[in-house]
Order: structure tokens, then sequence, then C-alpha cells
């Protein structure tokens, strides 16, 4: 937890006590009496080892410079190899920036800028020791209880007083030496230290920077990794402030914004130890699918962890995004081109110093003496080696001093050489307006910039904003040399010393002559602009590459999102009647609907009904126009032959009512497969069961009739009342209008509408599911209206039975019963069929066919058993057609009585008794009916 200004300055205080009393009583201070020597090093003869470590350029004003000359050492050696590059471009560009200055007539005219560079190392503790130099003339020394060696007092050489200090490199370096230099109120311009922890204005106040800070560039690779389609990543970072930093700023962002995961975050060590990188490499693969690495990695370690790569057969899985510690730089990739291919990086916007180029190829061993390590660059440079002193005691070759770089020698412009250039020119303005105020029209130093105040001076850095390309356009002047910023971008700081965020993105790609180079695909002011069809992967593959944790979903497919993990996720179907609604939820469709193809959405479900053409309806109304068709030929007969005996035997007025009831069950059929409205409903409601009241109204009236007649006979020779057949009629149509009272209650209570049913066909799989169009005709409505004929079916039945005893021939007794018997068995197979199926998805077809078959067998039965035969007789024996003589019905009473006894006793008359009491019934039917 940060602490308060207050709480830390005890600790402040403390330091800047124990550093005041470190140095004045430090031995190792007492060379810099004779700074000289380190000035005008001889070629060829090793400096003093006690002045090799720093560069001095005299001056009215000295600014430090932190430079990383020489990579971290091992073994307990602090420096390590020469940094051509990174060491010496740089801070060649500081002295050259510095000799543009002092040159020029408009900035600090008449003020001479010095320099005191010094070699961090790359190593922070390292640098830390060497930083101490920049504070000496700032502490009072107490030399009581320094004695030089023959006991005189020491004599301590004036040191250079510095104003600010231009660097450091590395973040972690910069940060350490912050917290030295704000103590002693010194300001510091960085070139290169991105880290985003240096913002921190209440902490590095004295600290700016002309290079963006990592949040920054962190926003910059997450919009480059978004772009890309990728959400599953891993990052990776080199132990220290720099690497740390810049992934906690990436995975904050990645938390707020909430598209990308990361899957593994990974540190390399500051000393790793041997196979350290194959273990990295072997852990990003334990989650393979992120691909994609987001690495905040110092040079070296870039270049050890694409080595291991590249040994673990792992050339082309990865797909790199570096930081500007990556950039355009070619030194991590030599050797490993391959799994550096496709590589995304980032670097601050900046421009090639033409006249830098110029500047160091024209440095030689003779006109650069003042550079203390340019002895060990060309050694290094030039593959050789520079007398018995040399740094490369190995080489064979040796340097001939005649040397030319860019010319024997690959020669490349440094990326940072821009800013490091930024970074002086920003302390000369602040300098230069400093002076402006202070020493108005005063040549040179005035007696106030003497003591020149730290804090006076941060407050005009801070508000420098210039432009290197527009300051000015007299051709003598030497700032036309210095690079123009892209876009005409000036150099300003922010209120905590950041510069504002501009990116160039690259890509290491390969190019048409088997070679890989960088090459620009966009840029990020703010806001990604990314040429995603410029990019390049393996072998000029242009396809995108992906890295994600899980496949997008499928239409009709919700995310179930692992837990913990928002970026994976498993693909769900949405099942059943559910739709995809929304990237994480399915919802069922409303009842009439179903989902569609993809199930994205919802749409009605068909609606059906039975149609004509079905198998369902042509066997039923095959049927039923068989049986219209022979009810038909039965009515037409009987009114033909409407005045014979067979015909008057059979009832006339009861034959065609009962014939009417017959044609109504056939007729039923084709209003039960109509396609329903209000129309065909209604009809289906009065004609259901009106069809059967009808028939067995009529059948119950003669039954009934029958047997009145033979229990009157049983008693007296009277006949019974209402046996006539105007009474028949009143009887029958009394029983019919019951039927028809309760249609029209029905009708009141209840009026015909149709409506679609989806629950009859709502089968598992939505595809097959369909809308019934139905009449509002309920299960129990139709039990309802067939059960008033069921029950005169019934009681029919039951008089059949009690009139089963009368003569075979007595007006049709036991035709009757057969019918009754047989239709009660058809209705009995009917109920479970019918009520049965009322889970079947084939409900409507099966129900619909079984009651219209089951009305056209019960009306079949009924004509083929009363009827056919009489119509048999009238049209193909028409001899026995023809009149009987009368008997009254005391007669024929009487002798039905006898058949009865005779029957009961087990005699049986002759024939000739049976023919006549047979033919004397059939001939006195008038009289009966």
């Amino acid at each position: 937890m940060a602490l308060s200004e207050h709480q830390r300055l005890p600790s402040l205080l403390a330091t800047r006590h124990f550093l005041f009393h470190f140095l004045a009583s430090s031995s190792w201070l007492l060379p810099l009496a004779s700074p000289q020597r380190i000035t005008d090093p001889t070629i060829g003869t090793a400096p003093n080892q006690e002045y090799a470590h720093s560069i001095r350029l005299e001056g009215d004003i000295i600014l430090g410079g932190l430079f990383p000359v020489h990579s971290r050492g091992g073994g307990g050696v602090p420096c390590g190899e020469l940094k051509k590059e990174k060491g010496i471009h740089r801070l060649e560009a500081m002295m050259f920036a510095i000799d543009l200055i002092n040159k020029d007539t408009e900035l600090l005219p008449n003020i001479t800028l010095g320099a005191r560079i010094l070699d961090t190392c790359s190593r922070d503790t390292y640098a830390l020791e060497q930083s101490l130099t920049f504070v000496q003339a700032l502490i009072e020394k107490d030399g009581s209880d320094v004695r030089c060696a023959n006991g005189d007092l020491p004599i301590f050489a004036k040191p250079d007083k510095i104003v600010g200090v231009i660097g450091a490199a590395a973040s972690s370096v910069s940060i350490m030496v912050a917290n030295i230099l704000r103590l002693f109120k010194i300001p510091q311009i960085s070139y290169a230290s991105t880290a985003p922890e240096l913002s921190d204005n209440t902490r590095y106040d004295f600290f700016s920077r002309v290079v963006p800070p990592d949040s920054y560039q962190a926003q910059a690779m997450m919009d480059i990794v978004t772009a890309m389609g990728w959400n599953y990543v891993s990052t990776l970072a080199s132990e220290g402030n720099y690497g740390e930093s810049g992934v906690e700023a990436f995975v904050q962002i990645s938390r707020e914004t909430g598209g990308v995961c990361i899957a593994q975050s990974l540190k390399i060590p500051r000393e790793p130890k041997p196979g350290e990188f194959d273990k990295i490499i072997k852990r990003l693969l334990e989650t393979s699918n992120a691909r994609a690495v987001i690495m905040f990695a110092n040079e070296d370690d870039i270049r050890r962890i694409l080595d291991a790569a590249k040994h673990n057969n792992q050339t082309g899985h990865f797909l790199w995004v570096g930081s500007d510690s990556w950039g355009s730089k070619i030194s991590p990739v030599i050797g490993q081109e391959r799994v550096a291919e496709g590589a995304v990086t980032i670097l601050p916007k900046r421009a090639s110093v033409d006249a830098f180029d110029r500047y160091f190829r024209s440095r030689s061993l003779s006109n650069n003496r003042r550079n203390v390590w340019f002895a060990e660059f060309w050694e290094e440079n030039f593959g050789c080696k520079l007398g018995m002193h040399g740094k490369r005691p190995g080489s064979p070759k040796k340097c001939t001093g005649l040397e030319k770089v860019g010319r024997d020698s690959s020669y490349e412009q440094e990326g940072k050489v821009q800013f490091v250039m930024d970074a002086v020119y920003a302390m000369a303005h602040a300098l230069h307006r400093m002076h402006r105020e202070l020493c108005y029209g005063y040549p040179g130093l005035c007696p106030k910039m003497a003591n020149i105040d730290g804090k006076e001076l941060l407050s005009h850095i801070r508000a420098v904003n210039f432009n290197v390309s527009s300051m000015s356009h007299d051709p003598s002047s030497l700032r036309a040399v210095l690079p123009q910023r892209s876009a005409g971008t000036p150099v300003v700081f922010n209120e905590n010393g950041d510069a504002p965020g501009r990116y160039d993105i690259f890509q290491y790609q390969s190019t048409n002559r088997s070679t890989r180079e960088y090459k620009v695909i966009g840029t990020w002011t703010n806001k990604l602009h990314l040429n995603v069809e410029a990019m390049q992967w393996r072998a000029g593959d242009p396809s995108l590459p992906a890295s994600v944790c899980s496949v997008p979903c499928r239409m009709g497919e919700r995310k179930k999102i692992v837990k913990g993990v928002p970026c994976c996720w498993h693909c769900e179907r949405c099942e059943g009647y559910h739709f995809q609604a929304s990237e994480f939820s399915c919802e069922l469709c409303p009842y009439e609907q179903r989902p569609d193809a993809n199930r994205t959405g919802c749409q009605n479900i068909p609606i059906i009904k039975l149609e004509w053409h079905s198998p369902w309806a042509v066997i039923p109304v095959f049927i039923s126009m068989l049986g219209i068709i022979a009810t038909t030929f039965v009515i037409v007969t009987f009114v033909r032959y409407n005045e014979t005996p067979i015909v008057r035997a059979s009832g006339r007025e009861m034959s065609y009512v009962l014939l009417t009831g017959i044609f109504l069950c056939y007729a039923i059929t084709f209003l039960m497969i109509a396609t329903p409205d209000v129309g065909v409903c209604s009809f289906r409601r009065i004609f259901l069961g009106l069809g059967m009241c009808f028939s067995y109204a009529a059948l119950l009236t003669k039954t009934n009739r029958i047997h009145r007649i033979f229990e009157q006979g049983k008693k007296s020779v009277s006949a019974p009342r209402f046996i006539s057949p105007a009474s028949q009629l009143v009887i029958t149509f009394s029983l019919i209008s019951v039927q028809l009272l309760g249609v029209f209650v029905w009708f009141a209570v209840d009026p015909p509408h149709t409506f679609v049913d989806y629950g009859e066909q709502r089968t598992q799989d939505p595809a097959a599911a369909r809308g019934v169009l139905k009449c509002d005709i309920s299960d129990l409505s139709l039990i309802c209206s067939l059960g008033y004929s069921i029950l005169l079916m019934v009681t029919c039945t039951v008089y059949a039975i009690k009139t089963r005893g009368v003569p075979e021939t007595f007006n049709e007794a036991k035709p009757i019963g057969f019918t009754m018997y047989t239709t009660c068995i058809i209705w009995l197979a009917f109920i479970p069929i019918f009520f049965g199926t009322a889970q079947s998805a084939e409900r409507m077809y099966i129900q619909t066919t079984t009651l219209t078959i089951s009305l056209s067998l019960s009306a079949s039965v009924s004509l083929g058993m009363l009827y056919m035969p009489k119509v048999y007789v009238i049209i193909f024996h028409p001899e026995q057609n023809i009149p009987k003589r009368k008997r009254s019905f005391k007669a024929i009473v009487t002798a039905a009585t006898m058949s009865g006894k005779l029957q009961k006793g087990g005699e049986r008359p002759n024939g000739e008794v049976k023919t006549e009491l047979c033919e004397s019934m059939e001939t006195n039917s008038d009289f009966i009916n």
C-alpha cells in the first residue's frame, strides 16, 4: 500500500542523511579530481579502469545520462557484453543532440551544455550505485574523519553539478534512480522507460518521459488482440517493473473490458536457471488454445523464449504480440526467423534521424575519443582486436582503424535514437525557458542560474511544447537535421510527465525474396487503425489464426460459461420448443409457435386439417358414398313400390324415418372431414347425433310397439293404444325433439366456433409439430351429443331382447334384434379405440375415421339387415310381393300366441300351419299398423 507524503517524509529524510554520510566518506570519489583523463583516452591503450565507467563532456550546464552500454553480467560480474545498438547508438545520440544544441544560435545562446554519461549495465542495483555520482555536488562533505595514506587532509575535487538526467532505459532502473533523484530535486527525462508505475506523480514527481507509458501500450495491445478476434491469451513478463507493470496494466484492461481472458501469466526470473525457458514453453502449451502470447520482456528474454519454442518444435504455434522492447529490433529474431514469423509488435511512433546516420557512420577511432566505450564497440562491430589490451583476446583479426561503420559492417539506426534526442531537446527547451525568465537579455548564465532550482526546472519541463520540424526555417540552423515527428506531433508532457500515446504496429513477415522483415501494418493514437489485409502468417498465409478458449457457438446454441473463465464456455443447443433468445439464454417459444430452422427465433406452427386426399379420409368417404347410394336406392325402391305388400308390411312411415336417419349417418362423414368453420361446426353439432337419433328413435318405437301388442294380446284381444302410424310418428319425433332441444341449448350456452389445437400434435420434435384446426367440440360434448342416441340404442336393444320370442316373420322383430346386437358390438369397439387414442399424435385422424366408420357401419347394419332382404324380394321375386287375404286382429294375435306356446312346449307346427300364420300376419299388417 502506498504511503502518504507525511508518512514517507521521515523515511526519505533518513535515506537522504544516509546518502550524505555515505558519499562524503567514500574514498572512491577521490579519483574524480582528474576527470580530464576520461575525456581524451588513447586508442590501443586501455584507459585506467577507475575512469572507464563514464563519459564527461565539459559545459556550463551539465546533464546526466544513463544508458545500458553493457548487458547484465552473470556469476557475480555486474556487466556483461556490450550492447551496440541500445547502448552505443543511444549515448551517441545524446552527445549528437548536445553538439547540435551547442551549435544552435537560438536555443540556449552563449550557453554550452555538457554531460556526464554512465553505464547502467542493464541492472537496477548497479545503476543506483552509478547514479550516486549525480548527487555528489549537492552533499556537504565532512573530511574531518578522512585522512590520506600519508596522514594529510584530503583534497576533494569539485564534482560536476548535474541539473537534470537523461535516462534511464529500463523501467526498473528508472524507478530505482528516480527514488534517489527526487530527494535532491533533480529532474529526470527517460527515453525508453514505459512502466505505468512511473506515472504516479506522488512517488515519481521529478520523473518525465518522452515515450508513452505502458498503460497506453497495454491498451493498444488489447485493441490488437480484440481486432484479431482473440479472447484467450497468455502473458509473459520479464521480472522487474517494466515487464510486471506492463502485464498488470494489460490484465487490468482485460478485466475492465471483459472481452479477453488470461489463460496464464508467467514470469521470467531475473537470473533464469538452465532449462527455465523450456519449462515456460511447456507451461504455455498446457493451455494450447491460448496461442497468442502477450510479451512484456526484455530483448535477451525474448530471444531465449523464441529459441526455446524452436527447440520444442513449436514453430508456428504461438502468436507473439510483443511490446516496444521487441519493437522492430533484429537482434531478438536473428537465427530464429521462422519461429518469430507472424509476430505482431508495437513501437512508439518514431522517425529515422538521417543526420544521426551520417554522424554515426563518420565516427572513427580517431575522431571519437570522448566515448570511452567506442574502442570496445569497434572491436565488437568489426570482429577484430585492438592491440594487446583489446577486449577480444581470442580474435585472430587485428583492427586497422580504417574500418568504416556501414561499409565494413551492417548498420541500422536503433529505434530509440529519436527519443533520446527528444529528451535532450526537452531538457534544453526547459533550460531555455528558464533562462529567458531569469536571465532575460543576459548573455550566458546569469547569477540567478548559478544554482538551478530543480523544482523550477521541472515546471518548465512539464510546460515544453515544441515540434522540431517547425522550430526554425533558418538554413544555417542545425535543427533542420533533426527528425520530423510523425504528422507534426509535438513533444509535450501531461501532468504526470507522460508523453501522449502514439504507436506504430509492426508484423514480422516473409518477403517474396524468402527473407523476413518488419512491416508496418497499422497505427494507434488513442484508437487502433489496423490493416488486417496486409497481415501475413506462416508461409504467406493471409487467413487469421485463432486464439480462443472455445469456438463460437452455432446458431441455436447458448453459451454456458465455465465458472471463473468468462471466455471459456460449453455450447448447449436450445432443445425442444426453446429458441436462442440471447448469447447466453434459451427461451420457450409462445405456445402457438415453434423454433425456426436455426433456432434463433420463433415461427408459427403450421395449421393442418383432415384433407380429402388423406387415406384417413378416403376410406370413410368411400364407405359413406356406397352407403348413400345404397340408401338412395332403397328409398327410391320403396317409393316406387310404396303400395306393395312388402313395403306396407315394413311400416312405410317409420321406414322412411329410419332410412332418413341412415342417410344422415352416412352424410355426417362429409361434415366431419370438411374444413372447419362456423357453418360446418354448426352442422356438425346438429347432425352428429341426429342421424343416430332418427334411426334408433324409429327402431325403438317399432320394438316398443311390437312388445306392447303382444303383451296386450296376452291380456285381451283389444288393440293397445298409440300403435297407429300417426301415433308412431308422434312418438318418434318426440324422441328426436329431445336431441334437437339439447343441441339448441348447446348453441345458446356455447356458440359454435373453430380453434386451433396445438397440443394434439405437439411432438418432441418441433419440426413435426402441427396445429390442428378443429371445431370446438370437446370429448365431453361429443359424449353428450351421442349419449342420447346411445341411450335410445340400448333401450331399443332391451326391447329387441324382449320381443325375440315373436314369430320370426312378424314385423321385423328378429332382424331388428340382430341389428341392435351388431350395433352394440360396433359401438363397444368404438369407445376404446376413440378414447384410447387421445394421446396419440394421429389422434385427429384416428378419432375422425373411427367415428365416421362407426356411424357408417351402424347405418350399414340397419340398412342391410332390415331393408336389403325386402329390396331383394321386391326386385328379384315379385311373385312373393302380392296381396294375401286379410285376417282379423284377433285371429292374428291368437295364431301368434299359439305359435308361442308351441315353441315353449318344445313342439313345432307343421309347415302348412307356419306358412299360413306368416302369410296371415303379413297380409294383415295394415290392420296391425
